[in-house]
């Protein structure tokens, strides 16, 4: 029987139990019995007491940003937090066939558990198949396979929520200004992700009339095309009221040349969750007033996650017997109110 087929039987049987237990509660006219309770609460959750030792299967692409080297570093440090887990981790790649020869190498070794980012998404989806076939479940982290046949849990950030809570942000600060005008400093256009980002900013900015996008760049997540990309909308835009950069990497070249040009009357909401740019916002003496998460964190759960997979357990404070399908991440704002909170998650 297939890992997938078992798990729809026991999911199955875990519904008919739980109708079951609700049609006897609504006829049974005899007393109820305190003492038992409903089968969920017996489930083992997951939880820090050393239990099966279940190996790991890691693999990421290139740590070429701060972002993804982020993510690598949450991933092994909760790794190294358990003593039932040994992280088995690969050299990570940008390239496709090279992450899934990587991949293939982790299957034939018999990891326990898969946690895949992968460089592709679509292109890395017949490994994840291939995975899951071999009764390896996946755990696919953010950048999402062709189909959920390919993983066993999916989870990742919000970037539609990132741009709905950015934009919120800044409609909420701009609420009592006329003629409000805003810009945007996206990522690379050509990734699905910059669209959602986009979508979301522009649909929360429909709920404040007064408020104008004028402008949108588009750069490529790095320090340097910040920089252009910001001078560029600084030249072209001499007045406006708020800006929104998607990424905390390529915001640290936006920042610079907003400084270069000695402009400091507007506020600015950047994105992902940078150490530098808590330090900024904490800070308070620039236009970076707050930063939109899309937490590398993600991975430290995604070893929680693949840990309870491979021990056959539950998320604790949840009832089901099995952990959820796909898990997507808040994209919380952080501001002045609450950076202290947030700063020991920085990326650096």
């Amino acid at each position: 029987m297939t890992e997938i087929t078992s798990r729809r039987g026991l999911l199955f049987g875990a519904a008919a139990v739980s109708a079951g237990a609700l049609l006897t509660g609504c006829t049974s006219n005899e007393p109820s019995d305190s003492k038992d309770e409903p089968a969920g609460n017996n489930q083992p959750a997951a939880d820090d007491k050393p239990g099966k030792q279940v190996t790991i299967g890691f693999a990421g692409p290139q740590a070429d940003h701060g972002w993804l080297n982020a993510i690598n570093d949450n991933a092994e440090k909760r790794a190294e937090k358990y003593s039932d887990v040994t992280l088995e981790i690969t050299e990570g790649s940008n390239d496709t066939a090279q992450q899934i020869g990587q991949i293939e190498t982790l299957i034939n070794k018999k990891v326990d558990v898969l946690v895949v980012l992968p460089a592709d998404g679509k292109a890395l989806t017949q490994v994840g198949l291939k995975a899951m076939r071999a009764g390896i479940p996946v755990v696919n982290l953010d950048r999402i396979f062709n189909t959920p046949q390919a993983y066993r849990c999916w989870i990742g950030g919000d970037n539609y929520g990132m741009g709905l809570n950015a934009g919120h942000y800044i409609g909420e600060k701009l609420k009592g200004k006329s003629d409000a005008r805003v810009i945007e400093l996206a990522g690379l256009d050509n990734l699905e992700l910059t669209k959602q980002r986009t979508q979301g900013f522009d649909d929360a900015l429909k709920n404040y009339p007064n408020i104008k996008k004028v402008a949108r760049q588009a750069a490529e997540f790095t320090v340097e095309s910040g920089q252009a990309k910001m001078a560029q909308l600084l030249q072209a835009q001499s007045k406006f009221d708020a800006l929104w950069n998607h990424d905390d990497d390529q915001g640290v070249g936006a920042l610079r040349a907003i400084e270069q040009a000695g402009r400091d009357d507007f506020l600015m909401v950047g994105g992902a969750g940078a150490l530098s740019a808590f330090q900024a916002i904490k800070q308070d003496d620039g236009v970076l007033k707050a930063t939109v998460l899309y937490p590398p964190t993600m991975a430290a759960s995604a070893i929680d996650l693949a840990r309870a997979l491979g021990q056959g357990k539950g998320i604790g404070g949840l009832a089901e017997f099995e952990i959820p399908a796909s898990i997507t991440l808040y994209s919380a704002v952080v501001d002045k109110t609450n950076v202290d909170q947030y700063m020991p998650t920085g990326f650096r």
